[in-house]
């Protein structure tokens, strides 16, 4: 005979702790509203769930550690402080999930921009070829066989996805630009769509096999440090001559080259820098010429390439960006869009992306277990420990 199952536990107040973190991301909010008016049915007066109240929990669901579910999330609107802190009244399953195709994810994306521009940039940071660098990737997030708007591709079994396309500054190391698709939107095609004059970009192999691309980002004036993958042809033109700096920077070799073969030629020449890692070579095309950007250069910016992808690891490990919410396109880029905004508020309140052990911290606080006080001692020693590591 088949066990009964155990009954959850009763969501407690106690359980829920405290909400700075929310309460600012409200004023942020409120702010957004005078330049992207809402959806007419929000000003129904039938209408008892508000915006504001929706994007709130929704919110708690990402940062809280007890509540991660839609169904938790209405069982803990029914407390007295959640609505007192997040949203003013009880919140049905029908209610929270119809919410989503009323919302506008601009009005998120708006937000998000506002906060990536506060990150106050590191003192002394470097700008190479006086440019603030971005790097460029795409992340797939698992999405559910019933989000058929999100289907990629057939392998074995049919396989939903969705693709975070991220622009990540270097000198903060926090998001700053975003899009959110399905799996099979191209990578190329919505970097386009991000570029702005000015911009300094970094991105790997996959964003090198257009060469036609590199013309558009000169066009449009930006720069680049992309990979080449190693079955690129090129025709060597003019080999450079190489500093010391160069060499240390493991640079073996920098020419402006013609890219393509006669049925794929590419306009104009670029700048490729061979570099040598342990395991390889690596082949990086610029448009920047040796006294813009030198090949030592190119090499030390390419290797912070890494921090988009610890970035990932983050927002799906730390921040657990994994259980949907929502299922429509509108309302994954409104969870998507909320992550990306706990991400950055939490970086404005800790000066980093928190760690597991931060994170850890700032969620028993919020359970009410640590003191503010001991939250801050914790943060900083986590800082010290991580600076060691850094410099050792």
């Amino acid at each position: 005979m088949a066990k009964t199952p155990a009954p959850k536990a009763e969501i407690l107040e106690g359980d829920l702790g405290r909400w700075r973190l929310i309460g600012d991301f409200r004023e942020r909010l409120a702010q957004a509203y005078q330049s992207s008016p809402l959806h007419p049915s929000w000003s129904d007066p039938e209408r008892l769930l508000q915006a504001s109240d929706y994007l709130s929990l929704f919110l708690l669901g990402l940062l809280n550690p007890v509540v991660r579910t839609m169904r938790g999330l209405c069982s803990a609107s029914h407390l007295k402080r959640v609505q007192e802190e997040v949203c003013t009244r009880p919140v049905s399953l029908g209610s929270f999930s119809e919410a989503q195709a009323l919302l506008d994810p601009a009005l998120l994306a708006q937000v998000f921009t506002q906060l990536s521009q506060e990150l106050p940039r590191p003192q002394g940071a470097a700008r190479p070829a006086q440019r603030d660098w971005l790097i460029q990737d795409g992340s797939l997030f698992d999405a559910l066989p019933r989000m058929y708007w999100a289907f990629w591709r057939r392998q074995g079994q049919t396989q939903a996805k969705v693709r975070l396309h991220l622009s990540l500054d270097m000198a903060t190391n926090a998001p700053v630009r975003a899009a959110i698709k399905a799996g099979k939107s191209c990578e190329r095609a919505a970097w386009r769509e991000l570029w702005q004059r000015g911009d300094g970009f970094v991105a790997d192999r996959y964003y090198g096999e257009s060469y036609k691309m590199f013309q558009e980002l000169e066009d449009k004036g930006v720069a680049f440090v992309v990979r080449l993958r190693d079955e690129a042809v090129l025709e060597v033109v003019e080999e450079l001559q190489l500093s010391e700096a160069d060499r240390q920077a493991k640079v073996i070799g920098a020419a402006w080259v013609r890219l393509g073969d006669k049925s794929r030629r590419a306009k104009g020449l670029v700048r490729v820098v061979w570099v040598q890692t342990p395991e390889e070579v690596l082949r990086l095309v610029t448009n920047l010429d040796c006294h813009e950007l030198s090949a030592g250069e190119v090499a030390l910016l390419y290797k912070q390439r890494w921090q988009i992808e610890m970035f990932f690891h983050w927002i799906k490990c730390i921040l657990k960006c994994r259980h949907w919410l929502a299922e429509s396109p509108e309302g994954v880029a409104i969870e998507i869009y909320l992550a990306l905004i706990a991400a950055l508020l939490l970086q404005l309140y800790t000066g980093q992306a928190p760690n597991k052990r931060m994170m850890e911290l700032i969620q028993l606080y919020m359970l009410g277990v640590a003191t503010l006080d001991e939250l801050w001692a914790g943060v900083e020693r986590e800082r010290t420990r991580m600076a060691r590591r850094k410099n050792s």
